[in-house]
């Protein structure tokens, strides 16, 4: 019998170890999902505010309309190779102090491990932690957790953005064959004293 057990136990703690990173693989944050229809968010978006990105003209960005915990965001959407699905979600939070982005890595820390890259600056102005995945499509998916205080290139205050990496360069890819004439060179690039209200973790942390 304690042979029996001796085999079977090896078995069981591969098979769940073999499917924990499939599910630690975030595909969604703020109630938006990658790869998901951008139609089937028009009234959480200002559909006004759609347009083209600056030297990915096959991606396209819409501005939030606000949602609970986030002050503004953009959701990004491709046009060529997959017409409409979301390829990249970025979202302020509403609470941009140093305390919250400490809060929030800790958390990211503790669901996903640590953080593959530092896409930071040295000068403390800009701090950024990103981790890479591969999701149980072998689909490429990025993650990075933003603190920015002073650089006016960047959103200031706390923000996260998932960007299915993979599909954003054939989105690029189909532009190149589709427009060549067109493509151009670009690189990829609380207050104290207050009351905190409770804060709903599961729809801060991406999953």
């Amino acid at each position: 019998m304690k042979r029996h057990l001796l085999i079977i136990t090896p078995v069981i703690v591969f098979f769940f170890c073999s499917i924990c990173p499939a599910q630690m693989v975030p595909h969604q944050v703020g109630g938006f999902v990658l790869e998901k229809d951008i139609k089937s968010y028009a009234d959480k978006l200002d559909l006004s505010s759609d347009l083209p990105i600056r030297h990915m003209e096959c991606i396209r960005e819409m501005e939030i309309l606000g949602g609970e915990g986030f002050k503004s965001g953009l959701i990004a959407y491709g046009t060529c190779d997959a017409p409409g699905k979301i390829v990249r979600i970025k979202l302020k939070y509403a609470d941009g102090s140093k305390k919250r982005f400490e809060l929030l890595l800790k958390r990211f820390k503790k669901k996903f491990g640590a953080p593959d890259e530092w896409r930071g600056d040295p000068f403390g102005i800009v701090l950024a932690w990103k981790w890479s995945f591969v999701d149980s499509r072998n689909k490429k998916i990025s993650l990075i957790l933003q603190h920015n205080t002073r650089d006016v290139e960047a959103k200031i205050g706390n923000s996260v953005k998932l960007t299915l990496t993979g599909q954003l360069q054939k989105e690029l890819e189909c532009m190149k064959k589709k427009y060549p004439q067109e493509v151009k060179s670009s690189k990829a690039s609380e207050p104290g004293g207050k009351k905190q209200k409770a804060v709903n973790w599961d729809h801060h942390i991406p999953r």
